[in-house]
């Protein structure tokens, strides 16, 4: 069994509160999960409302399998229009 950890920060642009900063978070949160099949939490800057930390956790028995999952997640982050990627990493356990 592989697990593969993916970590983004985010930069939320056009934020000028916490609250819209949450909508948008919540928002990717959830197509993620739903299209991915992947486990999503924001792990950083719950207090910044202009930043955000993801972490995103995928399970396989293969680990290029898990690889190509948590890169294709990485390329859909990179597409959104409210929030600006900026270090990205991938661990594996």
């Amino acid at each position: 069994m592989v697990i593969g950890v993916l970590t983004l920060d985010l930069y939320v642009r056009h934020s000028q509160s916490l609250k819209q900063k949450r909508r948008v978070v919540k928002s990717l949160k959830d197509r993620l999960r739903a299209r991915y099949n992947v486990s999503v939490s924001e792990v950083d800057f719950h207090d910044d409302k202009k930043r955000a930390r993801i972490g995103v956790a995928a399970i396989g028995v293969d680990a290029g399998y898990v690889q190509g999952a948590l890169e294709e997640v990485k390329l859909a982050v990179t597409l959104e229009p409210m929030a600006e990627l900026g270090r990205s990493e991938i661990e594996f356990y």
